[in-house]
C-alpha cells in the first residue's frame, strides 16, 4: 500500500498509468476513489496520482482534530515520495486551496495548478466579496442541489446515491478544511512563483458563479479559464467526459517551461 510521510502522518495515495503527471486533490466529501472516472479515462496518456488528505479515505485519521493548514503538506509529501518534478495539480472545490498552496510550497515540483470550482483561497478583496455573495445564495439550497443538477439526481439515482456515500469513508469534515482559506496567497505571490494557474468551472455551478471565476481569471494575468457548458459544481462526477477532456487539454496546454521568478 503506497504511503507518504507528511511530517509524521501517513498519507495514502495511488499512482496509475504513465506520461505527464496529474495529481488530483479531492474536496470535502471525497477521497482517492472519487476519481474513478478520471483514472480510467486518463491513465493511458498521463501518470495519474490520487491522494487521501489526512482524515480522509485510507490516510491516517487517528488525530483528535484536523487542521486544514496541514493539507498542502500532505500533497507535497506525495510529490516528494514519487519525485515528481512537473506535476499539474487539479483540485476539486476546497481541495483546490490545498492544491494551490502545495504548488506554491514546491514550485520546483509543480508546473501548474487547476483550480476546479474554486478561487483557491486567493487573497483579494474584490474576489472575497464576490465569493461571499455566491455562498450566500448557495446556502439557500439543500447540499446535494449545490453539487449536482436536479436532472442528474432524477435520471441517475444510482450514481447520486454513490456520490453521497463517498463521504461516509471520511473522519474529517468540511469544517476541518475551512481554515485553509486563512491567509491565502496574493496574486503577486502566485505570479512570482512561476506556477501557471487555470480556473476550471461549470456553467451551472451553484456554489461559485461564472462571473466570479471570470473575474479571478481577469485579475491573474497569464491564467487560463475553462467554463464547461451545463456542468455543475461536481462536474468530475456528473459530467466526467467533459471534465476529463478539459483536464487533458489543460495538461497538454500548460506544459511550457515556467518563466524565471
Amino acid at each position: 500500500m503506497p504511503l507518504a510521510d507528511s511530517d509524521g502522518t501517513s498519507i495514502y495515495y495511488e499512482r496509475h498509468g504513465s506520461g505527464p503527471a496529474i495529481l488530483f486533490v479531492h474536496g470535502s466529501g471525497g477521497h482517492h476513489a472519487a476519481w474513478w472516472q478520471q483514472v480510467a479515462a486518463l491513465r493511458e496518456e498521463f501518470t495519474v496520482l490520487t491522494v487521501d488528505l489526512r482524515g480522509f479515505g485510507k490516510s491516517d485519521s487517528s488525530m483528535a482534530e484536523f487542521d486544514g493548514q496541514d493539507f498542502p503538506g500532505d500533497v507535497v509529501a506525495v510529490l516528494d515520495q514519487e519525485d515528481i518534478t512537473d506535476a499539474m495539480l487539479v483540485g476539486q472545490s476546497i481541495g483546490s486551496v490545498a492544491a494551490l498552496r502545495a504548488g506554491l510550497l514546491r514550485p520546483e515540483r509543480v508546473s501548474s495548478v487547476v483550480l476546479g470550482h474554486s478561487l483557491g483561497g486567493i487573497s483579494h478583496p474584490e474576489l472575497r466579496e464576490l465569493a461571499a455573495a455566491d455562498r450566500a445564495e448557495a446556502v439557500k439550497l439543500p447540499v446535494i442541489d449545490r453539487l449536482l443538477t436536479g436532472t442528474f439526481q432524477r435520471e441517475r439515482a444510482d450514481l447520486t446515491f454513490l456520490f453521497q456515500q463517498m463521504g461516509t469513508f471520511n473522519v474529517a469534515r468540511m469544517q476541518d478544511l475551512r481554515n485553509l482559506d486563512t491567509d491565502g496567497p496574493t496574486l503577486e505571490e502566485i505570479r512570482a512563483s512561476g506556477v501557471r494557474v487555470a480556473f476550471l468551472a461549470g456553467e451551472k455551478d451553484a456554489v461559485l458563479g461564472v462571473k466570479t471565476v471570470t473575474r479571478a481569471h481577469e485579475l491573474l494575468p497569464g491564467s487560463h479559464l475553462e467554463i464547461v457548458p451545463g456542468a455543475p459544481h461536481s462536474m468530475y462526477w456528473e459530467a466526467p467526459g467533459q471534465y476529463n477532456a478539459a483536464v487533458a487539454r489543460l495538461r497538454r496546454t500548460l506544459t511550457a517551461p515556467k518563466e524565471a521568478a
